[in-house]
């Protein structure tokens, strides 16, 4: 953790020594980002969203029923040998067999969305809870369906996994006299084949690029040392930016000049000259308060212009954020994804934010139409998003997918339910039953058909990390971004070795 009482004993608070010193440069970005979220520009709504079940269980199926058939090939219990059914409705009372399916949970406080439209809700936000359970009431069922038919499951096993809608399992055990299917075992798609660093690039010709494994090894704390950095990418999300609370603004120019190395002293400057990247992950603007001027209409004159009320809309925020953006692009690339509370569609995926929000920062982005598009230093992207920096293959949402599996589970453990997604092979399971979606057809992106070597989530409570392992010697590490409103944090990642080496914090004394 790094407060300015530490900044002041790296030399800054001093005069000057009259030593010169060696001009520093920022270190070269190794950068290929992925559309794998971007919708079509002719994207139509009238379809059913029934497909994105039926992809995602015809994409997983196949390595859930691999997997299990490998596990319970030729298991016998009770004198009887377990089978393989191809259909939930092909399952028989008393008989020993195991079937791969979707996951259905019906939760009593979980959302309707023909409720809504019955009840004209369907024009309106969606309708959000803090939990879909609930400890009180009971009444929960977890059910494994497929395209022939819907059958509920029970079993103390199933309280030692996470499960939510729409992950695809594989269950094996046996039909009560109920009608319920008693689980044995539980078996899931795990961890995807991963490629190799620099599958999509090629390293640097300065032969310093290595092709090292993920380490395995503790969260390194500490504060700015002496020694020879290495590259690093900076993660950062929840700046939400308002214009209304001065002492946070202040801390918000005290990011922008750490990032800088304005607010340090030569040692930590050299240091953090080896930051490549920024990556902001969703929430850079703040949710409209109460007691903002620039919202209280009851004494104004409704006046709508091109369709909105100019005297409730508030500039100002998108144009500190503007400002921020500027500022830090002469000398840093950033890659900017989307969240809940910024100016982009609400549905998943979300689609970048418009270039026109930034009229400052827009100078440093692509120029529009090139084909092939070349990402600018300001990459405006989606949300998921999915690229390769510095030759390591990287997935990063804003956190809605993990905010809503969490009002599934009654648990605080985030970096459990990450590890889970990665081992359901599905960064966004349920979408679109409880999270909105669009409505594809064609291809389910939500899908993980590659590993990566990180996977980070924005707008987190706290900051958290771990490294996770699969069958064939994958190695991911996890990273639960805290929101930098609420903690003042962001996240260093070395580039080499993909371990977390600090996390800083910047506040006032």
């Amino acid at each position: 953790m790094v407060t300015l009482d530490e900044i002041a004993g790296t030399g800054l608070l001093q005069k000057p020594s009259g030593e010169s010193h060696h001009l520093l440069e920022r270190s070269d970005s190794n950068y290929k980002p992925l559309d794998s979220f971007a919708l079509p520009k002719d994207r139509q709504y009238q379809q059913q969203f029934a497909d994105i079940y039926f992809l995602r269980l015809t994409k997983i199926k196949p390595a859930v029923e691999e997997i299990a058939s490998t596990a319970w090939e030729g298991t016998v219990l009770g004198g009887e040998t377990a089978t393989k059914v191809d259909r939930v409705l092909d399952v028989r009372q008393g008989q020993l067999c195991w079937v791969a399916g979707t996951v259905y949970m019906d939760m009593p406080l979980k959302p309707s969305v023909l409720e809504d439209v019955s009840k004209d809700r369907w024009i309106s936000a969606p309708t959000t809870t803090d939990y879909y359970f609930s400890s009180e009431t009971g009444g929960e069922s977890l059910m494994l369906e497929d395209d022939s038919g819907r059958i509920r499951l029970v079993g103390n096993v199933l309280k030692d996994y996470f499960l939510v809608t729409g992950c695809i399992i594989a269950v094996m055990g046996t039909e009560n006299a109920n009608g319920e299917f008693e689980v044995i075992d539980l078996k899931f798609a795990d961890l995807p084949p991963q490629p190799d660093r620099w599958a999509l690039s090629k390293p640097p010709s300065n032969g310093t690029a290595k092709t090292s494994k993920v380490k395995d090894e503790d969260v390194e704390m500490t504060g700015l040392s002496g020694s020879q950095p290495s590259k690093k990418i900076a993660i950062v999300s929840g700046l939400e930016f308002s214009g209304t609370d001065t002492s946070y603004d202040m801390e918000l120019n005290l990011l922008l000049e750490f990032l800088l190395g304005e607010a340090l002293g030569p040692a930590a400057q050299s240091e953090l000259s080896q930051i490549s990247r920024l990556i902001i992950a969703g929430n850079s603007i703040a949710k409209p308060s109460d007691h903002d001027p620039s919202t209280a209409t009851a004494d104004k004159k409704n006046h709508k212009k091109y369709g909105y009320d100019s005297s409730s809309y508030n500039p100002v925020p998108s144009q500190l954020f503007d400002t921020f953006l500027s500022s830090l692009l002469p000398t840093m690339p950033i890659t900017l994804l989307p969240g809940i509370l910024d100016p982009a569609n609400a549905s998943y995926p979300q689609q970048p934010i418009h270039a026109a929000m930034f009229p400052k920062a827009r100078t440093y982005a692509s120029l529009p139409g090139s084909e092939p598009a070349e990402p600018g230093w300001l990459d405006t992207v989606t949300n998921p998003w999915e690229g390769e920096v510095e030759g390591w293959r990287m997935l990063g949402t804003g956190g809605q997918n993990l905010d809503d599996i969490c009002k599934y589970v009654d648990s605080e453990d985030r970096l459990g339910m990450m590890e889970a997604m990665c081992r359901w092979r599905c960064s966004a399971p349920t979408a679109p039953d409880t999270l909105w979606s669009y409505p594809f057809q064609d291809d389910e992106p939500f899908v993980m058909k590659e590993c990566p070597h990180l996977y980070f989530v924005g707008g987190q409570p706290e900051f958290g990390t771990k490294i996770i392992e699969g069958p064939e010697g994958q190695m991911v590490r996890l990273i639960l971004v805290p929101s930098f409103a609420a903690t003042r944090e962001i996240v260093l990642v070395d580039t080499e070795t993909l371990d977390v080496s600090k996390t800083l914090r910047v506040c006032c004394p």
